[in-house]
């Protein structure tokens, strides 16, 4: 409700219509054009999110049969990259594959589980294969499963 304010300096010259001053204080907060920002700004960032996200490129050869992985295991991908700078990927991590046996022995003491699945490029020879088949079997890897893709998925 407005306040109504009279004025001494109005009231003796008899203007009745300009004698009183109406003041407004603010006594709510209007926070409709907040929740129009937040929401504008929820929406860009539930549209940007999935493109920041940026993972290792890897054309995977493409299997008729395989079977599905059920349990956490261990990762190494090898990109078409490797031919000139011979990096392999830990799960995140880029490594070389001259301490790549001793990075996967320190990842796999104590585990029970001593299996690794390999994400090559299909682009890749089969001399790159096995150099990084070899450094995984050094560092004392059981079994490497290769990861194929399904001829219908991405």
């Amino acid at each position: 409700m407005p306040k109504v304010q009279h004025s001494e300096i109005d009231a003796g010259r008899g203007r009745p219509g300009r004698s009183r001053r109406v003041m407004s204080t603010l006594a709510e907060i209007n926070v409709v054009p907040l929740v129009d920002v937040m929401l504008v700004l929820l929406i860009i960032f539930m549209v940007t999110a999935p493109m920041m996200q940026r993972g290792l490129d890897v054309n995977l050869p493409v299997a008729r049969r395989a079977e599905p992985i059920t349990s956490q295991r261990v990762f190494v991908s090898v990109p078409l990259s490797f031919r000139k700078d011979h990096v392999v990927h830990l799960g995140d991590e880029p490594i070389r594959v001259e301490i790549l046996n001793e990075r996967i022995r320190q990842l796999m003491t104590g585990r029970t589980n001593r299996d690794v699945f390999l994400r090559a490029d299909g682009g890749l020879t089969v001399q790159d294969f096995l150099l990084v088949t070899d450094k995984l079997r050094e560092g004392g890897v059981e079994k490497v499963g290769i990861v194929a893709k399904l001829p219908g998925e991405r």
